[in-house]
């Protein structure tokens, strides 16, 4: 299978990324409506589909900052089937009953689904990651904070007023027991096997 080549909707990824205020509007203007209107006639209203929008938007934001998101399909079909499936999964969980859908819209880019697959694969571990980071002692999750937004190891410790040695140390210890935790749950072991 050839690899397949990045859509020139990648700018709204990258506009996500650089929280580009003209993209975000955007993808408001252009692609929200569709999904509002789906949510409305879908067991929902304007509040709940401005909710799952909004979740979707931080999901793409977080992605598209860990460079973790190339486009290979157009936005439109890709921001409607995350919206979609995850009004899904929000009607599923607080529903006992049936729920109707009414499917009008069946002409989606096949690379759509994969790359939701993806999105949803990346939220999952982003979810057990933030979970995981929550045990760690204070000092740290200061000292890898503050290692994933300084450029240096060396202006780490110089905010931190430790020696660069200890910060190393320090940051090599919390990963590691980070990595531990990490490996060592059932969601860990479920999200490598898919």
């Amino acid at each position: 299978m050839a690899p397949m080549t990045v859509h020139p909707d990648q700018i709204y990824i990258e506009g996500l990324a650089n929280n580009d205020s003209a993209i975000i509007h955007a993808i408001y203007k252009k692609f929200v409506p569709k999904v509002v209107h789906y949510i409305r006639n879908n067991s929902g209203d304007e509040d709940k589909a401005q909710d799952v929008i909004q979740e979707v938007m931080i999901l793409l934001f977080n992605q598209a900052k860990a460079q973790q998101l190339q486009l290979t399909c157009p936005f439109d079909a890709y921001f409607f089937l995350l919206c979609k499936r995850k009004w899904l999964n929000e009607l599923k969980k607080h529903s006992n009953k049936g729920v109707t859908i009414k499917e009008e819209l069946t002409s989606i880019h096949e690379s759509a689904d994969e790359m939701v697959w993806q999105t949803e694969h990346f939220d999952e571990k982003q979810q057990l990651y933030d979970v995981m980071f929550e045990k760690l002692g204070e000092k740290c999750q200061e000292v890898l904070k503050l290692s994933f937004t300084l450029p240096s190891m060396e202006e780490v410790a110089e905010k931190l007023a430790v020696t660069y040695g200890y910060v190393r140390k320090k940051k090599s210890l919390c990963i590691g027991q980070l990595t531990q935790w990490i490996q060592e749950t059932n969601r860990f072991k479920s999200i490598k096997n898919t």
